[in-house]
């Protein structure tokens, strides 16, 4: 059996529970951008419920245009105002430079890609960063309500960076 098999036969027993048609908007108003790292429960993390929040992810947890989007539909046409932005320490987006995979990807294909691999070399100024995009962003409503964390992945708490 492959693993797609048996994701299947766990959505079964997952349907026999199902919670249907809760709201569409997140109850707590909350948009959270965090890492796709598969060590971060980001529900367990924040001690969030199904429906409490979006919950966007990306390579490194970066503010990118296509998270911009998400964001302002998030924002105009669901309700959330507060952004939570949660990077974390042993990141692979830590491992690499843009020029190298760049490099790697034009050696290995004979093309670049048009997207920023948006690696970094400092969690906290990459933090920073994100939250001084968002907060410069005229096309949200509400992006007065930006914190960024940095999660521990050995300890498991987070730390807010200012």
């Amino acid at each position: 059996m492959g693993i797609a098999d048996e994701l299947i036969e766990n959505n079964a027993r997952y349907a026999e529970e199902y919670v249907a048609d809760r709201p569409l908007p997140p109850r707590r108003q909350l948009a959270v951008v965090a890492c796709m790292d598969s060590r971060l429960d980001v529900f367990a993390l924040l001690g969030l419920e199904i429906g409490d929040a979006h919950i966007m992810r990306n390579a490194g947890g970066v503010i990118t245009d296509d998270m911009i989007r998400s964001l302002v539909i998030s924002q105009r046409k669901l309700g959330t105002r507060e952004i939570i932005l949660v990077h974390h320490t042993d990141c692979g987006a830590l491992t690499f430079t843009d020029d190298e995979l760049r490099g790697q990807l034009l050696d290995e294909t004979g093309l670049k890609p048009t997207w920023s691999p948006e690696s970094f070399r400092d969690l906290d100024e990459d933090l920073r960063q994100s939250i001084e995009r968002l907060r410069r962003n005229p096309f949200l409503v509400d992006s007065t309500q930006v914190r960024g964390f940095v999660f521990d992945v050995h300890s498991g708490l987070l730390r807010e960076v200012v």
